[in-house]
């Protein structure tokens, strides 16, 4: 069965969230949506009503403070609005309205909620303004407790302006005034004006039960369905006891079906917000998933690869989190781990390499022995063989000869146990290079005055060849024992006759010290070995064309200790030394 991946996983797990999460509010809007808007318009509409009473309450009469107060409630709530009494005469049913004063000081009030109705943008393309003078027909009413005049009308003419409105035939009233005040509604507002008429008639004259409640100074709120129309609206009747003692009510009437218009559109909305909202929720639960997993999966693979002792992690996430410290921790640990596993390879790499150095010790011990006991047994064995000529009494003409021969046995037996000691010093690590500065090729020359009997006794030339020889800092008395070593190879194994050349070239921090003779080259296969201890070309150890075999390891051990570099090598009639010294 086929593992599922931890973003696969959380890509499922955010589609199913999100889906439920938008299903619910999908759920939630078509069943609760429209009680729930229902009942915050209502509260809504109940607390400013109430407001609106305890206003009112404190009012003597309908004046413009309580028709602007009306308005802006009607315009804030968008409803209905009508202040009546208990007997249902309607004491203000319109707020929105021109005052118009006329000539001989007389006020009128011209409510517009009606004409607006029919000419409301014309209306208010007029431009109407306080102080401006109009000419209004309409149909009078003198029974207004509040105003002497009241006309509702039905042209208005504005001077210098076009007539709004249709002249009828009909007792008419024409006046006119300049403009002392105006409130225009909405267009809304006006269209719901016929509502709030037929529910006064509906509701007046009020039942027992309803002017029981409302004398109680209770507030009363039913739900009302229009007739003609089929509207659902909410009722709501405010009792307002004024300081004179009468109760008058502030009747509402507030639309519900805007409610339901707009739950009904709502439900078409999320149909196809749902369509576009499922592909929107795909792409975002997939960004989301492979955000979260990213680090996840670099931690995992750095495990992974810790596992495997790979420990070369990546940088560490940088993220200021939990899986962002995660990563540092082990970011930090493999980096450890890496150390510590650098050290344990180095370590072991070091102790096999001590174990093998260890047995080439052996070995080169074992040789060693074995070598040093057959380069003494054989001159012991002429010294003890020539003591003993000499014990027996030889004859007087071989005695100078016998002690001749014991005396250079002697020698070369104390030349190869100082060699001995020399290498054994060198390789013991206690001895501290003194380093002077000093010039390469006085040394030479110093040396080379010494062993002119040896030159001599082969018809041999030692010729030094500077070239920009720089000074060189090492120990003098080592690098004399290199150089005596280097000349002395070389007067055992070149041609007799042949010269000895040695070079001193500098290059710019390196002084290349070579030394050439001609002669017997060295075979190719043994060029790394010449350096070991005991080492002769001669297979048979010829110790009369052979030295101690110690000459080269020494110089191995003294340029070792310098850190300088060395090879040897055939060139086309003899070899070649060369030495890299560095200044």
């Amino acid at each position: 069965m086929r593992r599922r991946g931890v973003t696969f996983k959380l890509f499922v797990m955010t589609v199913v969230c999100f889906l439920c999460f938008y299903g619910m509010i999908i759920l939630s809007q078509l069943l609760f949506f429209d009680n729930f808007y229902q009942n915050q318009k209502t509260n809504r509409v109940e607390k400013q009503l109430k407001n609106f009473a305890l206003s009112y309450a404190g009012e003597r009469s309908i004046g413009s403070t309580v028709s602007r107060e009306a308005a802006r409630f009607m315009l804030r709530n968008k409803t209905q609005l009508a202040i009546v009494t208990l007997d249902g005469k309607v004491k203000l049913d319109d707020p929105f309205q021109i005052k118009l004063k006329k000539d001989d000081g007389e006020l009128v009030v011209l409510p517009l909620s009606l004409f607006m109705s029919q000419y409301g943008d014309e209306l208010r393309a007029l431009g109407i303004q306080p102080g401006d003078p109009l000419t209004i027909q309409g149909e009078g009413d003198m029974g207004d407790l509040s105003y002497s005049n009241q006309i509702y009308p039905v042209s208005i003419y504005k001077r210098g302006s076009m007539q709004v409105g249709d002249l009828t035939e009909g007792d008419l009233t024409t006046i006119s005034g300049a403009v002392t005040e105006i409130i225009l509604p909405d267009i809304k507002s006006t269209q719901r004006q016929g509502l709030l008429f037929e529910a006064l008639e509906e509701w007046f004259p009020l039942s027992p039960a309803r002017a029981e409640k409302l004398k109680r100074l209770e507030r009363l709120e039913e739900e009302w369905t229009d007739s003609w129309s089929g509207i659902r609206n909410t009722v709501i009747i405010q009792p307002a006891q004024q300081s004179a003692g009468n109760i008058d009510l502030l009747f509402t009437v507030t639309s519900l079906q805007e409610v339901s218009d707009t739950n009904e559109a709502l439900r078409w909305f999320y149909l196809y917000l749902g369509i576009g909202g499922f592909a929107l929720i795909l792409i975002l639960s997939l960004f989301f998933s492979k955000i979260v997993t990213r680090p996840l999966i670099s931690l995992n693979k750095t495990a992974e690869r810790m596992v495997h002792l790979d420990f070369s992690a990546q940088l560490p996430i940088i993220q200021n989190d939990e899986l962002g410290s995660l990563s540092n921790s082990l970011f930090t640990m493999s980096q450890n781990l890496d150390v510590a596993l650098r050290e344990l390879k180095e370590a072991n790499k070091q102790l096999v390499e001590d174990m093998e150095h260890k047995q080439r010790m052996e070995i080169v011990q074992q040789d060693f022995f074995a070598n040093a006991s057959h380069e003494l047994k054989t001159p012991l064995s002429i010294i003890k063989g020539f003591a003993e000529g000499l014990q027996d009494r030889v004859s007087a003409g071989k005695q100078d000869h016998y002690v001749k021969v014991i005396i250079e046995e002697s020698g070369k037996m104390e030349t190869l146990v100082k060699d001995m000691l020399d290498l054994a010093k060198l390789e013991s690590g206690t001895i501290k290079l003194r380093k002077t500065t000093f010039l390469l090729s006085e040394l030479i020359e110093n040396i080379l005055d010494k062993m002119v009997h040896l030159l001599k006794q082969k018809r041999l030339e030692a010729v030094i060849i500077p070239v920009n020889e720089l000074p060189i800092n090492a120990d003098f008395g080592w690098m004399e024992q290199v150089v005596f070593n280097f000349v002395t190879n070389a007067i055992r194994h070149a041609d007799e006759g042949s010269p000895i050349t040695l070079y001193i070239t500098g290059l710019e921090r390196t002084n290349i010290f070579s030394i050439e003779n001609k002669g017997e080259q060295i075979p190719e296969e043994q060029l790394g070995t010449i350096w070991e201890r005991f080492y002769r070309s001669e297979l048979s150890r010829n110790r009369q064309t052979g030295g101690t075999g110690l000459g080269l390891s020494i110089i191995q051990s003294i340029l070792d200790k310098h850190g300088f570099h060395y090879r040897a090598e055939n060139i086309e009639d003899g070899v070649r030394f060369i030495v890299m010294i560095e200044t």
